[in-house]
């Protein structure tokens, strides 16, 4: 995905996405490469990390029992 740096408001980057450049995100400036200047051309590359997924899930489900085997013993 790309995004260009349409303007920045204070800490914010004001980004235009999309083929068209029609949808906006304040991104915190925070966040981007130091020297970007307005109307720079930014690459985004969005990937799952399935390792961070799984281990989240498994997390999620451990505390559930958890809570469900709490609420039994009550």
């Amino acid at each position: 995905m790309r995004a260009v740096i349409d303007r920045f408001e204070g800490n914010k980057a004001i980004l235009l996405l999309g083929e068209n450049e029609d949808v906006q995100v304040a991104w915190p400036r925070q966040f981007l490469p130091c020297e970007v200047q307005e109307g720079d051309i930014l690459q985004f590359d969005f990937r799952i990390d399935t390792v961070a997924t799984s281990f989240a899930k498994v997390e999620a489900e451990a505390l559930l029992q958890q809570i469900l085997d709490q609420n039994k013993k009550e």
